[in-house]
Order: structure tokens, then sequence, then C-alpha cells
């Protein structure tokens, strides 16, 4: 080897090393070697920073958009909630929960599907009585089998094919090129989990991160002529949110109290709850609910819709809306923003909102444009801005929002346009439509994974053009004594312990060249192989840190790192057993 193939290997190492053993960022190291490669003058700069232009990259960052608008429209809300309804049992939540996650993320990249469906899964949670932890799991173990049935669903996918192209010249894969074994697979483990993960998983409800000791006052009101008229209170689902429960409705000036399940509800009802916050925003996303606002708040707010959102602030003794009552302060002249529901000591206030008298220390959710928190940080009104993160969803774009995708999914799949014209095409369809804000957009991009993707491909350029990926080659073939089978498994076995301690993408990245060499020299076919390292970087279970998923549901599960290596490392087993043979049957070598 030469020194370039030596400085390419020893970089290599210390960056698998640098992942492993410290908190470094993954972006910080890729970017480091990146910029080591460009000083030494192992890589020109074209090639350091080609993956920044890659297909595959771009096309991940346009299905972040496309998500964005599927998120800011309702479209996940309508789905999920049609279909995961209100099961007794844990494994009939697994099977409400297999279909939609599944769907979704064979269709949509799973890492913004997750961070939508979080929150609605855990008032789910509460709805349904059972714990977070029974299910926090399988929502990202399944989110990860769906996102191996299509090119789209997972950016590891997306990212080997784009390198696949660059380095053979090769057309690519199709959208459903990996379905004939990501299909069985994501089935095989989907009744895996339901067999045995209600038995595996720890129920730790008792020490749930996200109990909110809060209760405010909500007061919103039936939409004329919407969806939820003529329905039941029962219906309407306004009895299965368990963080929030119906104190009151007024209707025409008269007061109905301890409201039966039985209830129609009319137009311009204004139904009083109290509840939590994730109770209230769960609440809030339900269609056919309105802010119990004046009309002139309404009208005001309604402008630029997409850009509302929920900010929890706390009312110090220096504002100058207290002592008002509510329906007389001028509080959207003044601040930008409208009363969502009001806390006071920890506790709901009793009566109509509307009649509520502010008081320093009472604690507001309110709706505002994200401009709010950054202008009143800096004035004495409120001692504490929490934004809560949380948007308004425009459910009148849920539909459109559905088929902006739909369309895109089927230009793609029949081959009429490619899978980066197609996700940018639905991505400006999202804004345009304002299915989604251009500043909902821009927030949807994860700069470091979009970061930590480019970078790698530089290193693994750098092993291709060096001669390093030969010689590797060269070795496990002579460890494999020329047996395809055998090869295919240490592939496969390989990448599957690289993403569990770096990262996913990072792993096939570093992979994919050293396997085509491998490939080529055993005069084999490479498209096995490569579909090999796609399922082993995507079926990342034994750690929370191999996937971004995993590390999502890690916090809000309350989740202890031995509870993903109890279940995962069986579910990487039987997955990883499962793919190896499935592909020795299915494709020639």
């Amino acid at each position: 080897m030469d020194w370039q193939a030596w400085l390419t290997l020893l970089l290599t190492a210390a960056v698998l090393v640098t992942l492993i053993l410290t908190q470094i960022r993954p972006h910080i190291a890729m970017l480091t070697a990146l910029t080591v490669l460009l000083l030494t003058g192992v890589l020109e700069p074209g090639a350091a920073l080609a993956g920044f232009s890659n297909s595959g990259l771009l096309t991940v960052a346009a299905m972040f958009v496309v998500a964005a608008g599927l998120h800011a429209s309702g479209g996940v809300d309508l789905f999920v909630k049609s279909l995961m309804g209100t099961p007794t049992s844990i494994r009939g939540a697994y099977f409400r929960l297999f279909t939609p996650v599944v769907t979704l993320s064979a269709f949509l990249n799973n890492t913004p599907v997750i961070a939508t469906l979080i929150p609605g899964v855990l008032a789910w949670c509460k709805r349904i009585n059972i714990a977070p932890s029974k299910i926090l799991i399988p929502l990202s173990y399944t989110a990860i089998l769906g996102g191996t049935i299509t090119l789209i669903g997972t950016s590891t996918n997306l990212v080997v094919n784009g390198q696949y192209q660059m380095l053979t010249g090769e057309a690519g894969f199709s959208l459903f090129s990996i379905t004939i074994i990501g299909l069985p697979v994501a089935v095989a483990g989907l009744i895996f989990m339901w067999l045995f993960f209600p038995k595996w998983l720890p129920d730790l409800s008792k020490s749930h991160l996200f109990e909110n000791v809060r209760e405010f006052t909500l007061e919103v009101m039936v939409e004329p002529g919407g969806p939820l008229v003529g329905k039941s209170i029962s219906e309407a689902g306004l009895r299965d949110q368990k963080s929030v429960f119906l104190v009151e409705i007024e209707r025409d000036g008269t007061l109905l109290t301890a409201v039966p399940s039985e209830e129609r509800l009319h137009d311009n009802d204004r139904l009083v709850f109290a509840g939590d916050t994730q109770g209230i925003t769960d609440l809030l996303r339900i269609r056919g609910i309105l802010p119990s606002s004046t009309t002139y708040e309404n009208q005001v707010m309604a402008a630029e819709r997409p850009e509302r959102r929920l900010v929890e602030a706390v009312v110090s003794p220096h504002c100058a809306s207290i002592g008002e009552i509510l329906r007389e302060t001028a509080f959207l002249e003044r601040y930008g923003a409208v009363i969502m529901a009001v806390a006071r000591d920890g506790e709901r206030l009793p009566g109509n909102m509307s009649n509520i008298k502010l008081q320093a220390g009472d604690t507001l959710l309110l709706e505002a444009r994200p401009a709010f928190v950054t202008r009143q940080r800096y004035n004495k009104d409120f001692l504490l801005i929490n934004d809560l993160g949380e948007e308004s969803p425009n459910h009148d774009k849920a539909y459109l929002a559905w088929g902006i995708l739909l369309t895109l999914v089927t230009a793609a799949g029949f081959g009429l346009i490619s899978m980066l014209t197609a996700a940018m095409t639905g991505a400006i369809l999202m804004i345009l439509s304002r299915c989604c804000s251009v500043n909902q957009a821009e927030r949807s991009l994860d700069l470091t994974v979009i970061l930590t993707i480019a970078a790698s491909f530089a290193l693994g350029t750098a092993i291709e053009t060096t001669g390093l990926a030969s010689l590797l080659a060269d070795n496990i073939i002579g460890l494999s004594q020329g047996q395809a089978w055998l090869l295919l498994l240490l592939t496969y076995i390989t990448v599957s312990i690289l993403t569990e301690l770096i990262t996913n993408n990072a792993a096939a990245i570093l992979m994919l060249p050293i396997v085509l060499g491998i490939t080529e020299q055993a005069d084999l076919a490479s498209e096995p192989f490569v579909f090999a390292i796609m399922m082993a970087a995507s079926a990342s279970f034994a750690t929370p840190l191999g996937y971004q998923t995993n590390l999502m549901v890690y916090g809000p599960g309350n989740y202890h790192f031995m509870d993903f290596i109890r279940v995962g490392l069986p579910m990487n087993l039987f997955i990883g057993g499962l793919t190896v043979t499935l592909i020795m049957f299915m494709f020639p070598f």
C-alpha cells in the first residue's frame, strides 16, 4: 500500500474509534476526516465534496420537507387516529400500531415519521392505559422494518443507492427493487415482536418521565358545520383523552355541567377542559376543534396559520395585563399571541375562561408565531418562556398532503420520474400548497444528519480510490475461501456490527466500496451484496446508538441501555438470519 492508502486506513480507524468511545457527534468526526483528506491531497476538492451534491442526499433532504408537510397539515394525525383506535391489550395495541407505522415508514424517511408520532403515541398510551415503555421500542423497530420495504423508506437506502451510482456508473435501483427482501423481512419482524415483546419489555409506567403536574383550564369551540357537529361526546373521542377531561359546555348562554357521554355537540358549543400540556396539545389537533378566542383574534391569527405554535409562559409581577379579565385584555395587540389555557398554583380555574382575571404567577399556554419567543425573552412581562415546539395543524390541507405524497410515490414507482425529481417536486408542492410553511420546511431539515451523510461520502471515496477497498476485499475473500454464501454472511455481520457501534449511514458508506471490490474480484453479482448492506445498516436493534429512531424513543420511554439489548439482540439475530437466507434463495450469485 502507498501512503495515501495507509492514511485512509488510519483515518477510517480513527473515525470508528472516535464514534465508539467518545461523545463527539458523527458529523464533527466525518467533517474532520474530510478536511484531513483535503489537506493531505488524498482527494481533490471535487471528489471530497461530491457527497454534498449526491442525488441520494438531496432526496433525503427533500423527503424531510415532504414529511413536514404531512405533519403540519394534520395528515399523519388523520391517518394514525383512524387506524389505531382503542385496543384493550398490548398485543392489540401492537396490531393497531404496526399497520400505520409500517405504511408511513415505507414511503417517508422514518426519522421525521417517528418525531411526528412520538407525542401522539404517548397520548394514545395514556388513553388506552398501557405503559409507553411497552410501546415505544416497537414503534422505533416498526419504523425501521417499514423503511426497508422501499428505496425511499430510509435515508440509508437512498445514500447507498447514490454512492453505488457514483462508484459504478450504473443507473442504480428502482423504488421497489428491495421490496422482494424487505417486505417478507418486515412481516416476519412484526410477528416476532407481536409474539415476544409484550413479555420481554419492562413496564416503566410508574416512572414515566413526561408527567405534567400543572393542570390547565382550556376553552375550545366546536367548528360550525365541522365534522364533530351532531356527534356525541363519546363518538367525537372527547372521552378518550385521558390527560384532559371535559368540565362543562356553554351553549347559547346555558351552562351544561356533568356532561354525559351521549350529549350531542352543536355548532359553536364552547367546551371547557382541564388537563396537562400534552393532553391539551393532543386536543387541539382534533379536526373540528377551534380555539375559543374572540372572532377578531381568530381572524388575525388565521393569517400564516402554519406559523402558529404553542408556547408556555409564566406571568411576571410586571406584566401589563395583570388584573384584567381575559375577554377584555388586549393581549393579542400587546404580545402577538392568543391565550389558549391558564393554570394557577398547579390547578385548574373554575368558571368560564374568558372571565378569568390574570394574576402574577399564572402559567399561560399561548398560541403565537415563532418570533414571539425571541421577542418576549427580552422584556419583563413573563418570567419563563418555553417553546413547546407544537404547531396547530391546518386540517384543511390534510387530504391534499396525502394526495401529493401518493402522486410522487406512484410517479417514482412506475419509473415516470426519478426519485430525486419526485422528492423535490413533492417538497415544492408541499410549500406552494401551504401544507407547510417555508419556516417549517427549513426546520424539518436535520442538518447534522445531512452533514454526516455528505461528509461520509468523502471517506468512502478515499477507500475506493486509494486501493484500500481492493486490499481489504482480498483479505475477506481469502477468509471466506471463495464461498459466496460466506462472503454474504460476513458482509452482513460486519455492517451490522458497525451500525450498532457508529451510525447506519456511516457504516453503509464505508462498507460499500469494500463490498464492490469483493464482488468484482470474486466475479460475483454486486446487487445481492448491496441489498445485504442496505438491510444490515437499517436492521439496527441491539443498542440505542445504532439508529436515530432508537435514540428518539430512549428518553420518552424511560428505557435503560440493557432494555434495547434484551429485545434488540434476538431481533438482530432473527432478522439477520432471515435476510441472508432470503437473499441467497432469491438472487443468483
